[in-house]
């Protein structure tokens, strides 16, 4: 069974390439699961699976980040889409913490990013960019081509190995290169590991210390004036 993870700020159309991928994959006898991992609403799922009868699954990530929600549950979720017969698994996370990557060795890191959010927007989304296998860039048609050109070279300054891929998502153009690179990814292994390095530790602020100022706290720490460093024990 291969893995796919797609990551990508709000709004940037993730779930409609998604559903372009499904009906492609659905045309050559693919079976596909699909995860949906969001902080706290969501209804992905129940869309696809009115729509495809494929088996889906969400989980909201509450106190967790998404792309941590995302590292604890996807044993699960292997496991579940392989009781279900399928060949596929598609999770669709909301990336939402920019010094994480969502993604894993042995699966395919796909990043759905929107033209017309701004040229510099790939330099804003660390490794959820830069350890992707592809970058889908969605809403071509609303921007100039001079636009399109700076956002490619954005996105291959910070990621120089990506694959771009300009689709439109609304009526599914250029996304048969994204179905053909999901057709050439290796099956998913069990004991896959996170891609990356997660960030330094857990703050006092993640457990539920409220004070302001960095006297406060201990552990990993920053002031105004410094860089990261350590105080405590």
């Amino acid at each position: 069974m291969k893995l796919v993870i797609c990551a990508g700020p709000a709004t940037t159309g993730k779930t409609s390439v998604l559903r372009h991928i499904i009906q492609k994959l659905q045309q050559v006898q693919e079976k596909a699961a699909f995860l949906k991992i969001d902080v706290q609403y969501a209804e992905e799922d129940e869309l696809f699976a009115r729509e495809f009868g494929i088996p889906t699954r969400k989980i909201y990530s509450g106190e967790l980040c998404p792309d941590h929600c995302n590292v604890m549950v996807l044993g699960d979720a292997l496991q579940w889409a392989r009781r279900e017969g399928c060949s596929i698994l598609l999770v669709e996370t909301a990336g939402l913490c920019l010094r994480c990557s969502p993604y894993v060795d042995g699966g395919l890191g796909m990043i759905v990013l929107e033209a017309t959010s701004g040229t510099n927007l790939p330099l804003k989304v660390g490794p959820m960019l830069s350890l992707a296998d592809i970058a889908v860039v969605t809403k071509i048609d609303r921007v100039s081509q001079a636009e399109r050109e700076v956002f490619r070279s954005r996105i291959q300054y910070v990621a120089p190995n990506v694959r771009i891929r300009e689709v439109n998502a609304l009526y599914g153009i250029g996304i048969d290169p994204l179905v053909d690179s999901i057709h050439q990814t290796p099956d998913a292994w069990d004991n896959m590991l996170l891609r990356g390095n997660p960030p330094v530790g857990t703050c006092t602020i993640c457990v539920g210390k409220k004070e302001i100022g960095w006297q406060a706290h201990f552990g990993v720490v920053r002031s105004l004036e410094n860089q990261n460093f350590y105080r405590g024990e």
